[in-house]
């Protein structure tokens, strides 16, 4: 091969920015970052490599896995489900089209949580509706003397929970069950309740962004008319299953923080409070501390 051929062929440099024009150009969300994480998985790259070697030249079966995964990705098709993972926390998950893809939004949840319990201190928590098991394996993660339970409707998606557990040597604290929200639990029995409710009004879900409309499963988004449904569920059960003194933490939509803090103090749980996330958007309703003000506590 001559030196100008050479120079000619595709690198990791240049196909990423290939990628990225035509990312942006079909109007998809953080193009940059899409390009990167799919060049990654195409060429078996990692991000410093991108960075530290750029001209490496890619193979041509690397190309084409590349151009195929942009392909889907133009047609709006998330990432996560193109690779069939995606970071939560400081976790690496399996993500089907039977979960629900995270969120960094739901990190919120994790603010509360280590606020609330010190990283040597032993608890008991469940995540209800645990979908692919992200709240609850990043809390065991956090505080290794913890122990949970998530609880799904959707025995495809507590098959991907349990293997993520697995893949992250936590199947040792953590249990899946088969069950509506926290049916069959015993009265006090749980420290620290969380979950991710669906929440989007049913004529909403129509109008969403197609990665979420088409890609996440509808049981994780349909709240009913007006959105609100899981919380009315919830409320009562959650009272009925936390341990006094214990704590919850459900996340909510942006604008719902009134009417859930209402439907959670209406059913008798004390001290309620709506926390918001980094964009200062409403986002968990919980009883206990706000991450924003409260330092997180040491063992």
């Amino acid at each position: 091969m001559t030196d100008a051929a050479s120079s000619a062929a595709p690198t990791l440099l240049t196909a990423w920015k290939a990628a990225q024009a035509r990312l942006k150009q079909g109007a998809v969300d953080s193009p940059a970052i899409d390009a990167r994480l799919l060049l990654e998985a195409a060429a078996g790259a990692t991000r410093t490599d991108i960075l530290t070697d750029p001209y490496r030249a890619m193979s041509a079966d690397q190309l084409l896995a590349y151009d195929a995964m942009i392909e889907r990705r133009l047609r709006r098709e998330p990432v996560s489900r193109i690779l069939g993972r995606k970071g939560f926390w400081k976790i690496m998950l399996n993500v089907t089209p039977d979960v629900l893809s995270p969120r960094p939004d739901t990190e919120t949840i994790m603010d509360v949580a280590l606020a609330a319990f010190p990283q040597g201190e032993a608890f008991q928590m469940i995540d209800l509706g645990t979908g692919s098991g992200a709240i609850l394996l990043a809390v065991l993660s956090e505080r290794p003397a913890a122990k949970g339970v998530g609880t799904d409707i959707s025995s495809e998606a507590l098959a991907v929970a349990r293997e993520n557990a697995a893949n992250l040597d936590l199947d040792g604290r953590a249990t899946f069950l088969r069950t509506e929200w926290a049916t069959g639990f015993g009265d006090h029995s749980f420290d620290f309740v969380a979950s991710n409710p669906p929440y989007i009004p049913t004529g909403d879900i129509a109008g969403l962004d197609p990665e979420v409309r088409d890609h996440d499963p509808v049981l994780a988004l349909d709240g009913g008319p007006d959105g609100l449904q899981a919380y009315r569920d919830l409320a009562p059960e959650i009272l009925r299953i936390l341990k006094p003194g214990g704590v919850f933490a459900v996340e909510i939509g942006w604008d719902q923080g009134p009417a859930v803090k209402a439907l959670f103090e209406e059913a008798g749980l004390l001290g309620v409070k709506v926390v918001k996330d980094l964009s200062d958007r409403d986002r968990v309703v919980t009883n206990g501390p706000d991450p924003r003000t409260t330092p997180i506590p040491k063992a």
